[in-house]
């Protein structure tokens, strides 16, 4: 049976709404995304900032006798807990996705996120503030760019996400290995390969994060929204932090 102009019309019509509702449900889900992530990332540099210069530092890293007598700063039990601790934090949210709560969810992120400012305590003790202000403003910078190219290009990434994954793997084995052979030019590698690599996540993770939307996104209550939002915001902070921290390592100006 044909189709009339009135009934194309409404379909018409019908679709274009669709799309339209379908559309600003993925801004606002993407702009709770970056909110939890930014919020995570300002807790992360409180908590690092204000241990370091404060009281709080003797706690984390007490001042002991070098073999030549000056006094230096080594990391204490609490900077070994802080260091390792975000590692129990992933592992708990990780299994216990389908079983937390979207308050649990939320309260262990915060806690992810100050718990990571306590392990990166010592960047304040080893590098400049000027130095370390202006890696974090290439990282916004770089990230946002590559996050933005992620959100806007028609190609296809998910090609890379092995690919991604299985160079954070192996970044994983030779900082393992590096931590025997001490070998700067394994360190110079190790650094200029995490910088690619998370640059790449950044722009991937954005794609994926909103073709999930796009196919599941109607289907999301708001409980659903408001924990899974809280997981990609995660996905996208780690990102954020391990690029910081891998262009630190070669904008970072050392403290005498």
């Amino acid at each position: 049976m044909a189709m009339g102009p009135d009934m194309r019309s409404y379909r018409s019509a019908s679709v274009a709404a669709g799309t339209g509702v379908l559309d600003e449900g993925l801004r606002a889900y993407m702009l709770r995304v970056y909110n939890w992530m930014a919020s995570g990332l300002l807790l992360t540099a409180i908590v690092s900032y204000a241990i370091a210069n404060t009281g709080l530092v003797n706690a984390f890293y007490p001042l002991v006798a070098a073999p030549g007598g000056a006094m230096v700063r080594q990391p204490g039990v609490l900077a070994y807990i802080s260091i390792f601790a975000p590692l129990g934090f992933m592992l708990i949210m990780s299994f216990g996705v389908n079983k937390l709560s979207t308050v649990q969810a939320q309260g262990l992120f915060w806690a992810f996120c100050a718990v990571m400012g306590a392990s990166l305590t010592n960047i304040f003790l080893v590098y400049t503030g000027q130095s370390i202000l202006t890696t974090f403003f290439v990282t916004a910078v770089t990230f946002g760019s590559m996050s933005l190219y992620g959100y806007t290009t028609r190609n296809d990434l998910t090609k890379f996400g092995s690919f991604l994954v299985m160079g954070v793997i192996g970044l994983l084995v030779a900082m393992i290995v590096n931590i025997f052979l001490h070998s700067p030019v394994v360190q110079f590698a190790i650094s200029a390969i995490g910088v690619l690599i998370f640059t790449g996540l950044a722009a991937y993770d954005t794609q994926r994060i909103k073709a999930d939307y796009i196919q599941y996104g109607y289907r999301f209550g708001e409980g659903v929204a408001a924990k899974r939002s809280v997981y990609d915001a995660l996905q996208l902070y780690l990102n954020f932090i391990n690029l910081f921290l891998f262009l630190l390592q070669f904008m970072g100006n050392r403290k005498n």
